[in-house]
């Protein structure tokens, strides 16, 4: 499954275009190796994305074509959340 369409089925990023933009400008990585949007994605594999000031690191439990909005955190587990300190 492609990057883009698991962040947005899985609702770690709520549009399938912001999913797009953000990995294309490389705050995502896949087992450590940066990201496009395009990168297939498999179960077992260690996503780690920066929101802003956080970086989020989850690994893919499941594939779903689509799923219900309760049944989306069952996707993936987040393995780690740390604050990310602003460079001064």
């Amino acid at each position: 499954m492609r990057l883009d369409k698991f962040l947005k089925v899985s609702r770690l990023i709520k549009r399938r275009t912001v999913a797009k933009e953000i990995s294309d400008q490389g705050r995502i990585s896949v087992n450590g190796k940066q990201a496009k949007s395009s990168t297939t994605v498999k179960v077992g594999d260690e996503l780690s994305i920066r929101f802003g000031q956080k970086l989020v690191t989850a690994r893919v439990d499941a594939l779903k074509e689509s799923t219900k909005k309760e049944d989306a955190a069952l996707m993936y587990t987040i393995i780690q959340e740390e604050s990310l300190q602003p460079s001064e």
